[in-house]
């Protein structure tokens, strides 16, 4: 059962989709910093480091059942100037779309943010679902939590799977898991042992744990304008590709609200406060801790993990996918 991986990043994606059965037989991302944590981690697979918009389609192999991937997602954020296709990055989602067009496999699997779901975005985001249809595929797609699918986070993404339309199937999502887990479930044994670093520094893979630090330094006005604390019993938030932007430890209480848009750390326990690790990151993100993130930049780190897809939560899409094919 092979596919091929677009967009792949730290392969978050490829990984849940390997570990449900599926073979990651060609990759591609253009990022350099990337690279060698994606070559580190999946030996077996090509990675072609072109960008993909000077990939011809005959360059990328044939004997494939699936395309997945996540295109760009800053264009659709809502956090960010939402440009969609007015933004190049936003244009590379019509390159995805030329490479399944041209290949034909049996299924894809694309995953992009919520914001892509806007008012704003309604007219780009038909074109996208014609666009998936004109090239020959029956395309199903919803809004999910990946904290309903084994992740201990809250993060919400929309997903789309397409099948060929000569096998006559429409793709039905997963149900969402009873269990949900929590912070606790998934970092409480790593909580007395990270190491902070400034902007630039790393130690990286020499520490005991490897990829366990975190990065020191203040926090924006932006950012003290919310909590940034989840407790040990809840999911974390989202866990975004901006170093200074990392959720806070859940040791630390939740932070006081002083005024609108401005919240402070609690009065003396203002050292309990500090950004997760990007190990920390990485197993909310549910990568095993033998997957190692390679970096000379811990702001990196963050950034692979920040944009990847959870594991566990692709793992269940391609378990699903994989049983309403066979």
């Amino acid at each position: 059962m092979k596919v091929i991986s677009l967009f792949s990043g730290a392969g978050g994606l490829d990984l849940g989709f390997k570990k449900s059965g599926f073979e990651i037989s060609w990759a591609n991302e253009y990022d350099k910093s990337i690279w060698d944590t994606f070559k580190a981690n999946f030996k077996e697979t090509y990675l072609d480091t072109r960008s993909i918009v000077n990939i011809s389609s005959d360059e990328v192999p044939d004997n494939i059942i699936g395309i997945v991937g996540g295109p760009p997602c800053q264009s659709w954020s809502e956090a960010g100037a939402g440009r969609g296709f007015d933004d190049k990055r936003g244009q590379v989602f019509f390159d995805y779309i030329r490479i399944l067009r041209d290949k034909q496999p049996l299924f894809f699997l694309a995953e992009n943010v919520s914001g892509m779901l806007s008012i704003r975005h309604k007219n780009a985001f038909n074109e996208i679902l014609n666009q998936f249809s004109e090239a020959g595929y029956s395309v199903s797609y919803k809004l999910l939590n990946a904290n309903d699918f084994n992740v201990p986070e809250d993060r919400v993404r929309v997903i789309f799977v397409g099948f060929r339309n000569d096998l006559n199937k429409k793709y039905i999502f997963p149900d969402p898991q009873n269990y949900k887990p929590t912070l606790r479930d998934s970092i409480w044994d790593l909580r007395d042992t990270a190491v902070g670093m400034k902007n630039g520094d790393t130690h990286g893979e020499s520490l005991s744990i490897p990829n366990h630090e975190f990065l020191l330094g203040g926090f924006s006005s932006i950012y003290m304008s919310r909590n940034r604390v989840r407790s040990w019993d809840e999911p974390s938030f989202t866990i975004q590709a901006g170093a200074r932007h990392a959720p806070l430890h859940p040791q630390a209480p939740k932070m006081k609200l002083v005024d609108k848009n401005k919240r402070i750390f609690v009065e003396g326990q203002e050292h309990l406060y500090r950004r997760l690790s990007v190990r920390e990151c990485a197993r909310i993100q549910t990568f095993p801790d033998n997957f190692i993130f390679k970096y000379k930049n811990i702001s990196d780190g963050y950034k692979m993990i920040g944009n990847a897809v959870a594991v566990n939560f692709a793992s269940a899409l391609a378990t699903s996918i994989k049983n309403q094919l066979l």
